[in-house]
């Protein structure tokens, strides 16, 4: 099996050729984004859109902005703007990245990219026709344990992987109103934490040939449990599960013929991983970064911007409508649907 990372050219970053970037949503996530965006060197924040004019003002205010917004769509028509990311919840993701894109803005959308295979392949297309960059904001695809991880199933050291245990889960109190169990809002483990642990599978193997999956359902319709197992081309197996009913190990291991490779909890942004060969040589890795973690993907929109780069090579559109694909076979195993459009 091969996994290696795709060799990508360079670019000398100038100090007065920043990437100018706007957030839509001014929720916690998009603090977070901000607070990274301000470790680049390649970037600066520009502008934050609220529909609550108040909360687009305070955040502005907070965080140095010069620019705020009470409406999306005067955000996507500011010229001065490169790129958006939309960090408002899941169901606004499709038609708030349709409208950055119908106004010439590159986009890095906060995931799931849609609620649907369909959503997702018309704004792959769309970018397409128009020229422009768009890119799922999967953080963990780009952080340094993930390349690690890469590198370390590349030197054949734990031998051919042949499953995978990941899980994602913590405690939450149900609120039937919160963003967690809210269906309007895309709530359900699934979508909002099993997306990690299913990422990590087709990023070792691809999509599953088969899913079996089992949940249990809020009062909402929505899932606080889910668990699946994937088989794949090779035999290789995929058990993984999400909830908000527990605190979990939220730990990656990946099993292989020659030993074991594990991702430190929360694996979905590891600061260390660890190798345990079967002859018992075990090897702890340590990977600290600065800020929380969204710094690596900022910069990898940043660098493909800088070189005229339209899609990820780490992150590419086909990831994203795997991803969102296999999402939806799972829906259909545990009978959980959306109001959703294309």
């Amino acid at each position: 099996m091969t996994l290696k990372s795709p060799t990508i050219p360079t670019f000398d970053f100038m100090q007065n050729n920043k990437i100018n970037w706007g957030i839509i949503g001014a929720g916690r996530i998009a603090q977070t984004f901000a607070d990274d965006l301000k470790l680049s060197p390649n970037a600066v924040l520009r502008a934050i859109a609220s529909r609550n004019s108040e909360k687009a003002q305070s955040f502005a205010q907070k965080n140095d902005i010069a620019q705020f917004y009470d409406s999306y769509q005067a955000l996507a028509k500011d010229p001065d703007i490169d790129v958006i990311y939309i960090a408002t919840p899941h169901p606004l993701h499709y038609e708030n990245t349709l409208l950055c894109i119908e106004n010439g803005k590159h986009v890095l959308c906060e995931k799931p990219m849609g609620m649907n295979a369909s959503q997702v392949k018309r704004m792959t297309d769309e970018a397409k026709a128009h020229e422009l960059f768009l890119m799922e904001a999967m953080w963990t695809r780009f952080i340094p344990a993930t390349e690690k991880l890469i590198a370390v199933l590349d030197s054949g050291v734990i031998g051919n992987p042949l499953f995978l245990h990941a899980d994602f889960g913590f405690k939450s109190t149900p609120d039937p109103n919160g963003r967690l169990f809210n269906k309007k809002l895309g709530g359900g483990s699934l979508l909002d934490i099993g997306i990690y642990p299913i990422f990590l599978s087709l990023l070792l193997w691809g999509k599953p040939n088969t899913i079996r999956a089992l949940a249990r359902m809020t009062e909402t319709g929505v899932d606080s449990y889910c668990s699946m197992v994937f088989d794949h081309n090779n035999a290789a197996k995929s058990m993984l599960e999400s909830t908000f009913e527990a605190n979990t190990p939220v730990e990656a291991i990946i099993y292989g013929e020659k030993g074991t490779l594990k991702l430190h909890r929360r694996w979905h942004h590891a600061t260390m991983l660890s190798v345990l060969k079967t002859d018992g040589q075990n090897e702890e890795i340590h990977l600290p970064y600065k800020g929380s973690g969204y710094i690596f993907e900022i910069e990898e929109v940043n660098r493909c911007l800088q070189n005229g780069i339209k899609e990820s090579n780490k992150m590419p559109h086909r990831m994203s409508l795997d991803l969102i694909e296999t999402i939806d076979r799972v829906k259909a195993e545990i009978g959980l649907a959306y109001d959703e459009h294309d």
